[in-house]
């Protein structure tokens, strides 16, 4: 299949009605060699790749400001959230390969064939908006990790954000193979950061362990919940679900019906691991607050630059708190890369309307980069912590936009035929969509009573 040319640099284009046909993310279909023939590791490690960089916003900037919040103020017991969060991300993820390699569309491209304009309309929306409130985090993210590093004032720091994008650019001009060799150096180093931190923090296993297992308070406890339904937000992300359907689509596998059936094996495998990585991350985050912060008199730490000052101290380790703002660093500049690609794959599958790349990107860094001048200059560095609990937030309430129509097509044997899922694996995900539903008109009810 023929990919479609890119618009012309500085030029924006509705796709024709004779380009409805074309792949997803077109400039990268069917880059990346699968091995045929070979042995099953060479076979699999063609697929390692799209996963790490869809877990990428499992452990992005947002991710941290909720994490600190819930470690510092309720010690080990919202690791349970983010163990229940991480798995129904992984059954996601999986549903998500399935659906762009089984009908060749990503997510965006089979609301737009299935449903009608004033349905397509509103998801459109809400997925953008989703895109915005991750760029919102990644821009303070960045913003906040220079300041700590180099000193360089908020306010300039996070115009400086915005040049990340040349480092998207170049990257995406070098091949897709490359993005994912990016995204992987920088997840290793995030990794090695807490790695050192969980080390130092020296955590009592038995109370970590018991913060796995789900408890009322979650609940029952309105500002648990508020936390809660943030991790969710942080961790299942709507617009990865967009993503993940169409950057499978750049491996070249065969596809006939075996063909398809391996992919989607391989893809889930790769999938899974990079999100047990995102676990371990985020994980890591609550895990190093709550033994820095919870028992020792600083319950209300919330705030990423509160947490830098006092991690070396509270730890004794002098490299610790330069460790998590390079973890910070690299978590904010990592997540550019898909923020970019979600962007682009959802204006392109909703709106069939391809614009540059740097167009693109800085347009959304820019809808980001205002809320948060904004927020600096009326409420000064301090009111960027709850900007960024709050953007998790509202990515959460944009999770059952993306989640329904998926579990929607996937179920549904006319789109899928034998790809289609069996009624157990239809039934959990429905529970899981039920649940995400749940939490959020919960959320909701109580900010209005309230």
């Amino acid at each position: 299949m023929a990919g479609l040319p890119a618009a012309p640099a500085g030029r924006a284009r509705f796709a024709r009605r004779t380009d409805a046909e074309n792949p997803s993310l077109p400039e990268a279909f069917a880059s990346v060699r699968v091995p045929q023939g070979a042995s099953w590791p060479r076979r699999f490690l063609a697929f390692v790749g799209p996963g790490y960089m869809v877990s990428v916003g499992y452990m992005d900037p947002g991710n941290w400001a909720t994490d600190l919040q819930g470690g510092a103020q309720f010690g080990y017991r919202l690791l349970a959230v983010i163990m229940l969060s991480n798995l129904m991300a992984i059954l996601l993820q999986a549903l998500s390969v399935r659906l762009g390699i089984a009908t060749g569309r990503d997510l965006a491209q089979a609301c737009r064939e299935r449903f009608p304009p004033i349905v397509n309309i509103p998801l459109w929306l809400a997925c953008e908006l989703a895109i915005i409130a991750c760029d919102l985090a990644e821009v303070i993210g960045t913003a906040v990790a220079l300041k700590l590093l180099f000193g360089i004032p908020l306010m300039i720091a996070a115009v400086i954000s915005g040049l990340d994008a040349v480092i998207v650019l170049l990257l995406m001009n070098r091949g897709f193979r490359y993005l994912e060799a990016f995204v992987i150096a920088m997840l290793s180093v995030i990794a090695i950061c807490f790695a050192v931190q969980i080390a130092a923090a020296a955590p009592p296993l038995g109370a970590v362990m018991r913060g796995f297992v789900p408890t009322p308070m979650i609940v029952t406890d309105h500002a648990a919940l508020y936390v809660a339904i943030g991790i969710i937000g942080a961790t299942v992300m709507p617009h990865n679900l967009y993503l993940h359907s169409s950057i499978i689509q750049t491996r070249a596998y065969d596809r006939s019906v075996e063909g398809r059936r391996e992919a989607i094996r391989w893809a889930s495998w790769d999938s899974t691991i990079a999100l047990m990585l995102a676990l371990f991350i985020n994980a890591a985050i609550l895990i190093v607050a709550a033994a820095a912060f919870h028992g020792s008199g600083h319950g209300d730490v919330a705030e990423i630059e509160d947490a830098y000052r006092l991690l070396s101290p509270i730890l004794g380790l002098g490299i610790a708190s330069t460790l998590f703002a390079l973890a910070l660093l690299a978590a904010g500049t990592n997540s550019t890369i898909t923020g970019t690609l979600a962007g682009q794959i959802v204006m392109e599958g909703f709106l069939r309307l391809r614009i540059p790349h740097w167009a693109r990107r800085m347009l959304t860094r820019g809808l980001a980069i205002l809320p948060v001048l904004a927020v600096i200059a009326l409420y000064g560095d301090r009111g960027v912590g709850a900007l960024l609990v709050l953007s998790q937030v509202v990515l959460s309430m944009q999770l059952p936009f993306a989640v329904i129509p998926l579990v929607l097509f996937v179920s549904d044997r006319r789109i899928m035929g034998a790809f289609a899922i069996s009624r157990p694996l239809a039934a959990l995900s429905w529970l899981v969509a039920a649940v995400i539903l749940a939490l959020n008109f919960k959320l909701l009810f109580d900010a209005v009573v309230s």
